[in-house]
């Protein structure tokens, strides 16, 4: 083995010995150099180098492979080394920087293999990379299949979402804003009356009905870091995914952890693991949690019913008459004046859409323009949104009578009903769940 060889020889050999025999390797080979192992900081190397903070050179001798990821339309590929060896100049220093990626058991990581002229010289190095990894720069850190990316797409989508063309019913508007817009700069105030300075916000309704638009909105509008988890699922078991959000989220507090379809993320074999890590002994200071359900019913009462895990629950609930009236209003506002509605038919469609949810009334806008414009007719866009809404409410009912889908396969709990799940019922009061035990006089616990 020498430094032509040394990535395709430790390649060869078993998984819990490369680490080992790399590191032993590179002590043997650079005794004048000091050595750190990192297993993750420097991750984002590549996009600390192209941002201008160092320079990267291929080290001559060995094959170094890398993989190329697409940035974006116009912003090229970044080439992101999977088993490559750098040579690298930073602040008037020469360092090496050893990158390997292989896999041990389930899991698999990336490893890099730091040689510098002095051990202080070397953590410092690692502490600019990790600390500049750290930084949301116009950015969105997304959660998903075991691993954190930056996304910049997800940002610039929050930053044009505002609550001022988002139909609520009553106050609900003005008191999602009156209840978190304080919360960031209340840090003493909670502290003082010994209050955890954390929160827990459950946005709760069937789907359409714009809870994901509100998480948006309610993410520009606090202004503060937030931290999107897309799914808990990856090769390792749920719970490596759980402790890894977590952990991030204490890092870049205060920020906002976005759980959307909350129900979809848990499941019966990581739900304790996640509580634990909601309110456990670890301490979540600085932490929003802003999560969604369509079904909550199909979560365990110790999540929704334990104030300190989720607070406040805001009801999402279907658009009643006068929501549907404010919604189709603003919709035609956006018309050319030969779609336009008059204000009869306005209320005419907002009366024959009972039932419909906002992603419903948006679809029939839609839907009901691209028919008028095979005809091009003026007049014609009431009849045709009439002819519409028949159509789309054969295709509610249709949806309707599909069979629910089977638990998911690591769900060995068979549902949280049985066992004295939240029952709700989507109506236009929605208001409160009540749990069996609840209405037995019995307690849960977790």
């Amino acid at each position: 083995m020498d430094t032509t060889t040394l990535i395709g020889d430790a390649l060869q050999l078993p998984p819990n010995a490369i680490g080992y025999e790399v590191s032993r390797f590179l002590s043997t080979h650079y005794p004048t150099r000091a050595l750190i192992e990192d297993s993750g900081v420097l991750s984002g190397l590549e996009e600390y180098s192209r941002a201008g903070h160092c320079a990267l050179t291929l080290k001559e001798g060995p094959y170094n492979q890398q993989q190329g990821r697409w940035l974006g339309p116009g912003l090229g590929l970044l080439d992101a080394g999977q088993q490559t060896w750098y040579e690298v100049a930073w602040q008037g220093y020469a360092l090496q920087v050893l990158a390997m990626f292989w896999s041990e058991g389930m899991n698999a990581s990336q490893h890099y293999f730091v040689l510098a002229a002095s051990r202080e010289v070397a953590e410092r190095f690692i502490d600019a990379v990790g600390a500049w990894n750290m930084e949301l720069r116009d950015e969105v850190l997304v959660f998903d299949s075991g691993h954190w990316h930056k996304d910049p797409v997800l940002f610039h989508a929050i930053k044009g979402a505002t609550l001022d063309n988002l139909v609520l019913r009553g106050s609900l508007k003005d008191d999602i804003v009156a209840d978190l817009s304080g919360f960031f700069a209340a840090r003493e105030t909670y502290e003082r009356y010994g209050v955890p300075w954390k929160r827990g916000v459950l946005l709760v309704g069937p789907p359409g009905n714009g809870k994901t638009h509100a998480v948006k909105a309610i993410v520009n509008a606090l202004g503060q870091d937030c931290l999107y988890v897309k799914s808990f699922r990856s090769q390792a078991p749920d719970e490596y995914s759980i402790r890894a959000v977590f952990e991030r989220a204490r890092l870049s507090a205060p920020c906002i952890l976005v759980l959307e379809d909350l129900d979809s993320l848990i499941t019966g074999n990581n739900r304790s693991f996640f509580l634990n890590e909601l309110d456990g002994f670890a301490g979540n200071a600085g932490i929003l949690t802003l999560a969604t359900t369509n079904h909550p019913e199909r979560l365990d009462p110790a999540i929704v019913d334990r104030p300190s895990r989720f607070d406040r629950k805001y009801p999402f609930d279907l658009p009643a008459a006068e929501e549907r009236r404010s919604y189709i209003a603003q919709w035609n506002l956006t018309l050319q004046p030969e779609l336009r509605l008059d204000d009869d038919a306005a209320g005419r469609i907002a009366e024959e859409t009972d039932g419909f949810s906002f992603a419903y009334l948006k679809e029939l806008f839609l839907s009901a323009t691209m028919r008028w414009m095979t005809l091009a007719q003026p007049g014609a866009m009431a009849g045709i949104m009439t002819e519409q809404v028949e159509a789309l409410r054969a295709q509610m009912v249709s949806s309707a009578l599909l069979p629910e889908p089977d638990p998911e396969p690591n769900d060995q709990s068979g549902g949280f009903m049985p066992h004295g799940g939240a029952m709700f019922h989507w109506g236009p009061q929605t208001r409160i769940a009540t749990t069996r035990a609840e209405r037995s006089g019995g307690r849960h616990r977790r």
